[in-house]
């Protein structure tokens, strides 16, 4: 039954999420709000919802290893998964944007983090300073990016039909929102309470089941829309979003969840998984610099990095 719940709360999160995105989306743009704004505010929420909504679930009930545990994973299962899969499908140029904006900025929020963390709790002034630093981020580049105009939309992997919006019916639209939050908040109950009673019923860690399972189920549609957009040629796809993923994952979410509950971080995420993260997180930087492209044979060694990853998980746990 445990297995069940969790694939179904899987499930209703990323159904959540993009139900959440599309009703979100049409309501924006019927008000007028440019196609800029609604990329860079609502969908940059709306696809990180499931992993907030786990993230506060778990804290505010006592796990906070599922809490920590999904962020940590994610973020590596981004890079090494998502990204090392996409590229296997057709290879990503680099621009210059991500060598000196995205990757300098998530290597700060990957350290900033690993600091944070090492009295072992993340407190509320953590939190507001994590979430200070994205506002400020995200209000700098919307300014940067108003210059470009809707060509900025492109680096944020966004496919905005506004002839499609205006026609759409308005309470469809609300109704999507509703189902959306109604989603994500029972697939995030279903998800930890599943990953609790499994991780109860093998006597593993809650953690474990964690940074494998339910970071990978949370990275999903970021894996699903890269792959489409590889498999159909559109290099407009870039690794920062993937890497701005990261970045939201890390101030946006711990800090967020870290305002509404102290979070606990164990010895395990703090000795091993946190520098796994940086380490991977370092890993990328010569792999776009050296031929400001990300092709096959580095798509092959990121996905290799990522399966060491989750061996050297399992076999720690059962050391």
């Amino acid at each position: 039954m445990e297995y069940l719940q969790l694939i179904a709360g899987l499930i209703v999160l990323i159904l959540g999420g993009e139900a959440l995105v599309k009703g979100a989306v049409n309501l924006a743009l019927k008000l007028k709000i440019s196609p800029l704004v609604v990329g860079m505010t609502i969908v940059s929420f709306g696809t990180s919802a499931p992993e907030l909504l786990v993230s506060l679930g778990a804290a505010t009930s006592g796990h906070p290893d599922v809490s920590i545990g999904a962020v940590i994973g994610s973020n590596i299962s981004n890079i090494g998964l998502v990204l090392g899969l996409t590229v296997l499908i057709f290879p990503i140029a680099i621009s210059k944007d991500t060598l000196k904006i995205d990757w300098p900025l998530m290597m700060f929020a990957s350290l900033l983090f690993i600091l944070f963390a090492k009295d072992g709790e993340l407190e509320l002034y953590e939190g507001v300073i994590s979430v200070s630093i994205l506002v400020v981020f995200t209000a700098w580049l919307f300014i940067k990016s108003m210059k470009k105009g809707k060509a900025a939309l492109a680096e944020l992997d966004l496919e905005v039909n506004e002839e499609e919006a205006e026609k759409s019916n308005i309470f469809k639209d609300i109704l999507f929102l509703l189902l959306g939050f109604t989603g994500l908040y029972y697939g995030a109950d279903w998800l930890i309470n599943s990953v609790v009673e499994i991780a109860k019923d093998f006597g593993i860690s809650e953690k474990l089941i964690s940074v494998t399972v339910v970071a990978f189920g949370t990275s999903l549609p970021e894996l699903v829309t890269s792959c489409t957009a590889a498999y159909r040629k559109e290099t407009d796809i870039s690794i920062g979003n993937l890497i701005g993923s990261n970045v939201f994952n890390i101030l946006a979410i711990l800090g967020i969840t870290s305002i509404v509950h102290p979070i606990k971080i164990t010895n395990s995420i703090n000795e091993f998984d946190v520098y796994y993260m940086l380490g991977i997180s370092l890993l990328i930087f010569p792999l776009m610099y050296f031929g400001r492209k990300v092709g096959r044979l580095k798509g092959v060694l990121l996905i290799l990095v990522y399966v060491f990853y989750i061996y050297l998980a399992i076999v720690s746990e059962k050391g």
